[in-house]
């Protein structure tokens, strides 16, 4: 006899829906798993023999054969024990095989027989919907998460003897009323809160504001460099409030990847607002874009995916792991490559970069403090390579306040509402492009709308060696940033000239 359930698996963002089939044999009792699982996924014949026990029925005592369809599509995690669990209890007549043949079962099994949490949970059901299933069944801490997606059913259970009492097995069901499993959190880092901070906490910094005004306004990086205390971190803390909500599209990618990262809260609904993130200088490649032995997992880029992605004292970093950031500043998203495959994860974020003068961090003109000699001077900034920099839309010098204002600085919410508007005025003129910012404009478009006359001082640079090519697409990104913030049809000759002192870590 043949017993079916369905599960999905991930691949990066993108979930499969596979048939588990189970076939029940005369034999020796044996156990055989087909389908490419990986290590994890093979261990699910113990833990569904355990959980099985613990839900008082009995693992059938023949030869057993489970196959995960298709074959040929690769498959990691514990989250089809579920689906394995019943498909084998229906192949042995133990509950109703038309019952659980069509729905979609996400969890992992205790050996007591509780279903766990699993990650990915959000793009897991979204693939099932999109699929054409009409039911999904999710260990009940994930209902939540679960039920974020429209146009399925949703049914949480706490336990296997729960789940197999609404399939009709009777002493499943007097089980599944003497306890309750406990709900489970999901695990992982949260993601940082800076909702709370203000940009008027940040006094005496005029073109450092400005700096991070046009940042927002435009999507573009940030780098910023100067002597500790100058505020530097604070700035960068408060960008995500300047920035818009997300769009619909962009929070469903957006929690769907935090869903797998493990760093969702789903009582707080779909995450709206752009994520923070700022990994430590000790991070490694794998931390940074992502890694895993088998299918990679998100790591820091794909986390900060729409939102704002902070590296304080930038040299500090490994090269290598700089050197990572290269393609998703270019592509959007990274590409891992593993021995099962390759795995895509979405990467479009704003990169902010803080980094001190010296490795003292005491040089700053003529201070006398720094005892740094130039060459070490050097080479600790050239620890930020020429190719990455190029890349870096505003790079910014922040000196060190000599005296406070007492007048009050303009608060998040006066320059987020500058920033929105500056960003409609782009979206009207770029959505036809497919373009939402215009940090995402592409040099041709630039160099065919941008005023002749405007660019007289940006082809000097250009002749001079100063910039790249690419540093001067970025220039007029730039411009047309600075002309949006002043509510102006197209970029003049002075926006132009700022944007290139942008670009010089002198400021605005």
């Amino acid at each position: 006899m043949i017993g079916r359930a369905r599960a999905v698996v991930l691949t990066g963002l993108a979930g499969h829906v596979i048939d588990v089939e189970a076939h029940v044999a005369q034999g020796l009792p044996s156990f055989t798993l087909v389908g490419l699982p990986d290590a994890s996924l093979s261990e699910a014949r113990d833990r569904a023999r355990a959980a099985v026990a613990s839900s008082r029925l009995a693992w059938p005592a023949r030869r057993v054969t489970v196959s995960l369809s298709p074959a040929s599509l690769p498959k990691t995690g514990a989250g089809t024990d579920l689906a394995i669990a019943v498909a084998v209890l229906a192949a042995d007549g133990q509950i109703s095989a038309s019952a659980s043949a069509h729905a979609v079962h996400l969890g992992e099994l205790g050996l007591d027989g509780r279903v766990r949490a699993v990650r990915g949970v959000l793009p897991a059901v979204a693939a099932a919907a999109k699929a054409g299933a009409s039911r999904v069944v999710v260990p009940a801490s994930c209902v939540e998460e679960a039920s974020l997606v429209g146009g399925i059913e949703v049914r949480g259970v706490r336990s296997l003897a729960q789940l197999l009492a609404g399939y009709g097995n009777d002493e499943a069901r007097e089980l599944a009323g003497l306890a309750e499993a406990a709900r489970e959190a999901p695990d992982g880092a949260t993601v940082r809160e800076v909702a709370t901070v203000d940009l008027a906490d940040v006094r005496g910094q005029h073109e450092a504001r400005a700096a991070l005004e046009v940042a927002a306004a435009g999507g573009h990086h940030l780098l910023m460099t100067g002597p500790p205390g100058t505020g530097k971190t604070m700035l960068a803390m408060r960008l995500p409030g300047l920035l818009p909500d997300l769009s619909a599209e962009d929070a469903v990618e957006v929690t769907s990847v935090h869903s797998l990262a493990g760093s969702f809260d789903p009582s707080q609904g779909l995450m709206t607002r752009p994520p923070f993130e700022a990994p430590h200088h000790s991070a490694t490649a794998a931390a940074i874009v992502g890694g895993g032995a088998a299918l990679a997992r998100p790591g820091a880029v794909s986390r900060a995916h729409a939102g704002v992605l902070f590296l304080d004292e930038a040299p500090e970093f490994p090269m290598r792991v700089l050197q990572t950031l290269r393609q998703p500043l270019e592509d959007g998203e990274i590409t891992l490559h593993r021995a099962m495959g390759a795995t895509r994860y979405p990467a479009r974020f704003q990169l902010v970069m803080a980094a001190n003068p010296c490795p003292c961090g005491k040089y700053f003109g003529q201070q006398p403090d720094c005892h740094c000699t130039p060459h070490v001077r050097r080479t600790y900034l050239h620890r930020l390579s020429g190719p990455l920099l190029d890349r870096v839309d505003l790079q910014v010098e922040v000196r060190p306040v000599r005296r406070v204002d007492d007048d009050e600085a303009e608060s998040t919410a006066t320059v987020a509402a500058r920033v929105a508007a500056a960003r409609e005025r782009a979206r009207a003129r770029l959505a036809v492009h497919g373009w939402g910012a215009n940090a995402q404009v592409h040099g041709r478009w630039l160099r065919e709308h941008t005023p002749p006359e405007a660019c007289g001082s940006l082809w000097r640079a250009l002749d001079r060696g100063v910039i790249s090519v690419r540093g001067a697409d970025r220039a007029l990104r730039v411009a047309w940033t600075l002309a949006d913030l002043d509510a102006v049809a197209a970029p003049d000759e002075a926006h132009v000239a700022r944007a290139l002192a942008l670009r010089s870590r002198e400021g605005a």
